[in-house]
């Protein structure tokens, strides 16, 4: 009897890891922004015992990615889809206007050929 469970899929649209890194370079007060909310989610997914491993990562960068603490938190938690609901429009429009939108346009491709990983397609990143 097989007792490990079959890995969650986090739908990934944008590669945020990959715009993130952008914005330190360029804008290096951007970590911030960002650092506390990321510490705020990670204190969310303690308290709701969101285990990250239980996704499926898809490549070697997605490792530490937020989504999988993102996408578990928007199932468990009230007080974090109200708190995003409010905040990521923001921090989505900040972002965006540190990255350019090649850049965002890249990191979108990057998400979908990443998620093809999980479809059984061979991915190059």
């Amino acid at each position: 009897m097989n007792d490990t469970l079959p890995k969650k899929n986090a739908v990934c649209n944008t590669c945020t890891i990959r715009l993130v890194r952008i914005a330190y370079t360029r804008a290096p007060w951007f970590r911030l922004v960002r650092e506390p909310l990321r510490l705020g989610m990670r204190g969310l997914a303690w308290f709701h015992r969101i285990d990250p491993a239980e996704y499926e990562v898809r490549t070697a960068s997605c490792y530490g990615c937020m989504r999988f603490y993102k996408v578990a938190l928007k199932e468990k938690s009230a007080l974090f889809r109200w708190l995003n609901d409010r905040v990521n429009p923001h921090f989505d429009a900040l972002l965006e206007r540190i990255v350019t939108a090649e850049e965002v346009r890249v990191a979108k491709a990057y998400a979908r050929e990443a998620t093809a990983l999980t479809q059984g397609k061979d991915f190059q990143p």
